[in-house]
């Protein structure tokens, strides 16, 4: 059994989408005792404050597994210069009801990837200013705005040599700063 688990939540519901291909390739560059698990976001209905404390078993399950986990990595493509909906609605539903967020001080990275050459750094931004609010101690350095480019991805899904040790570099930097923030 892995001593840190961290939830992987993609701001993506394509199944092609890059940044799923990468949250799956980062999962397994996991360091050694760490489990890095994909925690899915496409069946959580519209966030609604009326559903407060009368939550469907999704939302519950969705909390559930964010509670258990020690951090969470957030991978999120950007659409039209921000976060995706389908991210924001999965922050939203988290941080309800009021006083009972799951992100209370969870550590948290983020990370993504565009066809655009500066990646997804306006979305990244947008983010890290809800993780803020959120009390979530986010990791600054290094900043991870990939480009999909012919070559990021190997055949079998990993991160091909060129970009390899780069992301796994965050990666380690992310675990180390898990172990310095980790409730």
């Amino acid at each position: 059994m892995s001593q840190y688990q961290v939830a992987i939540i993609v701001g993506s519901l394509r199944k092609a989408s890059f940044n799923r291909q990468l949250a799956q390739a980062i999962a397994k560059m996991a360091p050694a005792g760490w489990t890095f698990t994909s925690v899915d976001i496409s069946q959580l209905p519209l966030y609604n404050q009326d559903a407060d404390g009368q939550e469907v078993a999704v939302v519950k399950q969705f909390r559930d597994a964010v509670r258990s986990v020690d951090a969470v990595l957030f991978v999120t493509p950007e659409y039209n210069r921000s976060i995706p909906g389908v991210l924001k609605n999965a922050v939203d539903q988290g941080s309800r009801p009021y006083g009972q967020s799951v992100w209370d001080g969870k550590p948290a990275a983020v990370i993504g990837m565009s066809v655009g050459a500066i990646g997804t750094a306006l979305a990244q931004q947008h983010l890290r200013n809800i993780l803020a609010y959120l009390n979530m101690p986010t990791l600054g350095q290094p900043e991870m705005f990939l480009q999909a480019k012919d070559g990021f991805f190997n055949a079998d899904g990993s991160i091909g040599e060129n970009s390899n040790a780069y992301v796994q570099n965050f990666v380690d930097q992310f675990a180390s700063w898990v172990l310095q923030h980790k409730k």
